[in-house]
């Protein structure tokens, strides 16, 4: 069984079963006909991958990696808050007419401030960081900016990242504050697992640990039974991803600069609702 697997199962029967239901209450998401898109959930999930290791994607279902990498890479190296720079269309139902989510995501990795060293975004200056002071214990993003929450056509859920060099392994807290266990779990650890590896590599640097910590961790109503079966799949072994070698420059990787070899999955052919 894959360490993806294993921690994914997990936290499924953990919240089915000892979850705590919102249905005594008022809730902001609603399916497309208008119902209120209630959840059982738990808080305080801490999930921890080694990337040493194994590469963190499941295996009792398929996670669709090239567009995790392609959102990824929108975000991180893009900069962009727009859709149409996006192969994917995860994010059409919050974009306006002209493609835009708002102050969001890329937006915020491309606002430049102000360092001794020159002005630089959030992404720059972790690569700066990483080469020059890996000692440090600053590295961090992080997308959730109050002052324009108003403007965001959506609020960060995975909102920050902190960085952490540790002998010559590079590791990384993701804070989450919600968490679509089906719909976005795996895809969000296999984005930031990702995003480590490229920055050790262009820094010199291993991949060790991703540390995933969600405050509301929730199954929506809806996904309950498609959760059931998922779960109850065989998990396979964990297959082998890897980065091109030959990359030294974050801003040159791309999509088919990943590698993932034997990734073998069960079918799933559900439709999976998504709550707006």
């Amino acid at each position: 069984m894959s360490r993806a697997d294993e921690i994914f199962i997990q936290n499924c029967r953990d919240i089915l079963t000892n979850g705590v239901w919102d249905t005594d209450r008022p809730v902001r998401p609603k399916w497309e006909d208008g119902t209120s898109a209630h959840t059982v959930k738990k808080f305080g999930v801490v999930n921890r991958y080694d990337l040493s290791k194994e590469f963190p994607i499941l295996t009792i279902r398929r996670t669709y990696w090239k567009s995790a990498v392609d959102e990824l890479l929108w975000i991180w190296q893009k900069k962009s808050n727009n859709v149409h720079d996006l192969r994917s269309h995860v994010w059409d139902a919050w974009a306006d007419e002209n493609g835009s989510i708002g102050k969001a995501y890329g937006y915020q990795v491309g606002v430049k401030h102000h360092y001794p060293q020159g002005d630089m975004d959030q992404i720059d200056k972790v690569l700066w960081d990483l080469k020059h002071n890996p000692a440090s214990r600053r590295i961090m993003t992080n997308l959730y900016t109050f002052a324009d929450l108003s403007e965001m056509a959506l609020y960060p859920c995975a909102y920050s990242m902190t960085y952490n060099v540790t002998g010559n392994k590079l590791n990384a807290i993701l804070n989450q504050r919600s968490q679509d266990m089906l719909a976005a779990n795996n895809w969000n650890v296999v984005q930031y697992s990702v995003l480590l590896m490229m920055l050790a590599q262009v820094s010199g640097l291993e991949a060790g640990e991703l540390v995933h910590v969600i405050a509301d961790a929730h199954i929506y109503d809806r996904h309950v039974p498609m959760v059931e079966e998922i779960i109850r799949n065989e998990p396979k072994p964990a297959p082998t991803f890897s980065l091109d070698p030959a990359v030294d420059d974050f801003y040159k990787f791309t999509v088919d600069s990943c590698t993932m070899e034997n990734y073998q999955y069960s079918d799933f052919r559900g439709k999976i609702p998504v709550a707006e």
